[in-house]
């Protein structure tokens, strides 16, 4: 009986991950293809993929100055601003040229305790918020969720981790049990 649980637990552990993974890719795929809907399965993605990497191209050659007049625009109606900018600096943090998430660090919580949180700083300078002083803005994400928060700290409670900023978020997200690969050969 001791051995048929042990089976059990192991195939368990063996199959829900691949199970799990599987079933999210492919309730993220009916999702995509329901965005535009055809008859012929997976003709909705292809052309899902098509008008983006057109678009992509158009809007880094011919079309870019519409598309950064069209932002522009964007930007000057009161509430749209809000939503746009919020959402273009997001993705820009993430993918865009001016990547935010790109220097993780070690936060030092207090003086008192050695308790540390792993993060990224996003702002050095945060004068233009009006917070002077030797501070910086570090995003602390969640484990197991696309969620975080910012902290405002003081600049010699952090440490930069010589890692790379790809492998410190997975190694965050997963709540600190996948392990950091090794950069060297």
């Amino acid at each position: 009986m001791r051995n048929l649980l042990k089976y059990f637990l192991q195939g368990l552990f063996l199959l829900a991950p691949v199970v799990i993974t599987l079933y999210i890719l492919y309730r993220s795929l009916l999702f995509v293809e329901n965005i535009i809907p055809t008859k012929i399965p997976g003709l909705g993605i292809l052309i899902l993929i098509s008008v983006l990497t057109l678009t992509g191209y158009l809007g880094s050659t011919i079309l870019s100055q519409l598309f950064k007049y069209f932002g522009e625009i964007m930007e000057k109606i009161p509430f749209v601003k809000l939503i746009y900018s919020s959402l273009k600096d997001i993705f820009e943090a993430f993918v865009g040229q001016k990547k935010k998430f790109d220097k993780p660090v070690l936060v030092k919580m207090s003086r008192t305790q050695e308790i540390e949180r792993i993060g990224f700083i996003t702002q050095k300078n945060l004068s233009q918020i009006g917070i002077e002083g030797n501070k910086v803005a570090v995003y602390f994400p969640f484990s197991y969720a696309i969620t975080g928060e910012l902290l405002i700290v003081p600049a010699e409670n952090v440490s930069i981790i010589n890692a790379s900023s790809t492998e410190v978020m997975r190694f965050i997200v997963s709540g600190g049990v996948t392990q950091l690969e090794d950069d060297k050969p």
